[in-house]
């Protein structure tokens, strides 16, 4: 029996099973990357983080960059199809997508839908693309502590 934290959340390692997480957006490219990136890197005991895309286009190296300036290496991340994931059971679905179509995914216990901005969208001199890159990072980061992180 898992047992639910103060959100209703079951705390995984209570039995030693990690929950699953799938985080999605467009491209499978920027925000479900560094949130799949982050989740692994910081609540790995607790959770086991994937991410994946409806269209999946080019690994976002922006974020790279950001993610490894905080000690995660999302490098050699490959971008997924939300159909690689038909028919795997998830505990929580996050669509990170901002103003698009959120997907149906039928094998998710729980889905949640929270925007992001878009890292692709940014355009710019590469310092300032990189301050808006940082901004969705850390949104991405804190929403996951307070989401993800309470015990």
């Amino acid at each position: 029996m898992t047992i639910p934290d103060s959100q209703g959340w079951p705390l995984a390692g209570e039995e030693n099973v990690k929950q699953k997480i799938l985080f999605v957006c467009t491209h499978n490219a920027g925000r479900s990357q560094m949130a799949e990136g982050y989740t692994n890197a910081r609540y790995g005991n607790r959770y086991d983080a994937f991410s994946a895309g409806t269209e999946p286009g080019t690994l976002n190296p922006h974020a790279v960059r950001a993610m490894a300036e905080i000690g995660i290496d999302i490098s050699g991340h490959r971008q997924k199809d939300l159909s690689a994931f038909k028919g795997v059971e998830m505990d929580v679905l996050v669509a990170v997508c901002k103003g698009g179509r959120c997907p149906v995914f039928l094998w998710a216990m729980k889905v949640i839908h929270r925007e992001f901005a878009d890292p692709s969208r940014l355009a710019d001199t590469d310092e300032e693309i990189m301050g808006g890159v940082h901004r969705i990072r850390d949104d991405i980061c804190a929403w996951i502590d307070e989401t993800f992180g309470v015990r």
